[in-house]
């Protein structure tokens, strides 16, 4: 039986509002737990097209009781790479410090030679993942661009401890989902890919990463997006091996959200979205918050256990890949659940122990 995620009754949860550096979008939001409610940071846009960070919190995870009249934070005026503003905020919580990642939007300058991604007639977009961090959502210290600082990134999210001595972070090459390592945050090497498209599926055109990674004792478990050739998003879930999460253990088949609803398939500049940030575990319940519609916020829940239960009982067969993905699609193929993460789940399951 399919495992699937519910959408909140109350959907969505965030609208644009009067305000006019909100009035147009709200959408992508990184979230997570601080004085025992749910912060939620996200991405909105006037009438101006620069995108800011909007500030909003929930008592039970599901409805709004508060929300800042004013941005929480807005691109810098002194940094090139900022003139566009800043979106899709990922919240990772490391010791008693929250650690964001954001992606700094601007356009290359015009005496600059187009990218060769760039299409007539559209600004030549630059993106660059960057980080900030603060203990108490008040005040906040900016560390800069954080990884491959000569490539755009987008779907950056740190783990939220170190694996073997090194911090780490899901980042993407297009169109795959990659990790890298860092001593310091700043300085990333040692990438490897995790998940590439997957041909004739729901996922075939892109994937990438969602929320920060959330520790079980099956492994990582990731919620991502995946996109097919007529760019509709969904969600999709994965376990990632603790000690190499570079190798998924078990990856479910099919999407466990996608674009149905009006608020999700109408969107002004792109519909057919579910795209996520931001998740947390509450109350026996993972919550997942998505942008639906690149325009408007909700929120999805899933009972723990069962999404836990269900993707162990579905071990990851990695498919064949398209050959223009090189080198990357063997490394893929190679990703197969190994001998000692198929004992790990049989010695669980043997005892029969709940996540």
């Amino acid at each position: 039986m399919k495992v699937q995620l519910k959408r909140y009754k109350g959907n969505p949860i965030l609208k644009p509002t009067k305000n006019w550096w909100e009035s147009n979008l709200v959408l992508n939001c990184g979230t997570t737990i601080f004085n025992n409610k749910v912060i939620i940071l996200y991405r909105a846009q006037g009438l101006d097209s620069i995108s800011r960070i909007g500030y909003a919190e929930s008592e039970d995870g599901l409805t709004i009781s508060k929300i800042n009249n004013l941005p929480l934070l807005e691109g810098s005026i002194t940094n090139e790479y900022e003139r566009k503003g800043i979106e899709d905020p990922r919240i990772t919580k490391i010791g008693d410090t929250f650690y964001i990642t954001y992606i700094a939007v601007s356009v290359w300058p015009a005496e600059h030679p187009l990218p060769a991604f760039a299409k007539p007639f559209e600004p030549p977009w630059r993106c660059r993942a960057s980080l900030l961090y603060t203990k108490d959502f008040k005040n906040f210290e900016r560390k800069g661009i954080m990884i491959f600082s000569d490539m755009d990134q987008k779907d950056v999210a740190l783990f939220p401890e170190k694996i073997r001595g090194k911090f780490v972070a899901f980042h993407r090459k297009f169109p795959g989902m990659w990790i890298a390592y860092s001593d310091d945050l700043i300085n990333w090497s040692g990438d490897k890919l995790v998940l590439s498209p997957r041909p004739n599926s729901w996922e075939e055109e892109r994937v990438g990463a969602g929320n920060p990674p959330i520790k079980t004792k099956y492994g990582w478990l990731c919620f991502y997006h995946g996109a097919d050739h007529k760019y509709n998003y969904c969600l999709g879930a994965m376990l990632l091996d603790l000690e190499n999460p570079f190798r998924i253990t078990a990856k479910l088949d099919y999407p466990i959200l996608e674009p149905i609803k009006s608020y999700e398939k109408g969107g002004p500049i792109v519909p057919n979205v579910v795209f996520t940030c931001g998740a947390v575990e509450k109350d026996g319940q993972y919550l997942v918050y998505y942008g639906a519609g690149d325009s408007v916020i909700g929120v999805a829940t899933v009972e723990k256990e069962k999404l836990l239960r269900t993707l162990i009982d579905v071990p990851h067969k990695p498919a064949l890949i398209s050959p223009r993905f090189g080198e990357a699609s063997r490394r893929d193929r190679r990703s197969k659940l190994g001998k000692k993460a198929k004992r790990k789940i049989k010695k669980l399951k043997s005892k029969n122990l709940t996540p």
